[in-house]
C-alpha cells in the first residue's frame, strides 16, 4: 500500500499522515488477468482503482467503429466516473491489456471517506478538477493539433506504450485512422 499512499500524498499534498492511512486502508489489492474486464458497457461501475502496474484500455463501440478513449498505466486512477458517482450504466468498457495490479475502493467505502477525513470535500474537488482538466486538455489537443502533432506529443509523453499496446488503439485514442497513424509513424521513424 506504500505505492498508493505515496501517490495520494503526491497527488493531494495536503493530506495528513493519519488521514492518508485511513484513506489507503479502504483500498484492497486486486488483480486482473490480461483480457479481463474492469467494467463493461451497460454495467454499473462500483469502484475506483489505482493502477499499481499494468495497462488498461477504456473504449466504446459505435455503429461504425471502436473508439479508444484512454489507455491507463501505472500511477493513474481508473473508473467510469459518471457511472461511479451518478449510478449510470457505464458507457465505456475498461479491459486489461496486460496483467494488472490495482488498489480498489468500492463506492460504499469511497462515500465513507467524507466521514473519516475532514478535508475530503476539498480533496475530492481537486481530484475531480484534475480529471476534468485532463479531459479538457485532450479535447483541446484533438481540436487544435494536427494528427502529426498529436502523435509527436503522445510519443514524447508515453513512448513505452508504442511497444506495449496495439497501435490501432493508440491511433483511435489520438483521433486518427490506423492508416494515418501508420503513415505518420513511418515518417517519424525514417
Amino acid at each position: 500500500m506504500k505505492t498508493l499512499e505515496q501517490y495520494i500524498k503526491h497527488y493531494f499534498d495536503i493530506v495528513a499522515p493519519a488521514e492518508l492511512q485511513q484513506i489507503s486502508s479502504l483500498f484492497v489489492p486486486e488483480q486482473l488477468s490480461k483480457g479481463a474486464y474492469f467494467v463493461k458497457t451497460g454495467q454499473h461501475c462500483r469502484k475506483l482503482s489505482f493502477i499499481r502496474s499494468g495497462i488498461l484500455r477504456m473504449y466504446a463501440h459505435t455503429d461504425e467503429k471502436e473508439i479508444t478513449q484512454w489507455i491507463g498505466t501505472e500511477g493513474y486512477f481508473v473508473t467510469d466516473l459518471s457511472s461511479l458517482l451518478f449510478g449510470q450504466q457505464s458507457r465505456w468498457t475498461i479491459q486489461a491489456l496486460s496483467e494488472v495490479e490495482l488498489f480498489s475502493i468500492s463506492i460504499e467505502h469511497y462515500r465513507k471517506i467524507g466521514r473519516l477525513v475532514r478535508q475530503w470535500d476539498e480533496l475530492e474537488k481537486m481530484f475531480l478538477a484534475k480529471c476534468f482538466t485532463t479531459m479538457e486538455h485532450r479535447i483541446f489537443d484533438l481540436l487544435s493539433l494536427s494528427a502529426e502533432e498529436r502523435y509527436k506529443q503522445f510519443f514524447a509523453q508515453q513512448p513505452e506504450l508504442f511497444n506495449q499496446v496495439p497501435l490501432q488503439y493508440i491511433a483511435s485514442m489520438l483521433g486518427m485512422t490506423p492508416e494515418t497513424f501508420s503513415r505518420i509513424r513511418k515518417k517519424m521513424l525514417s
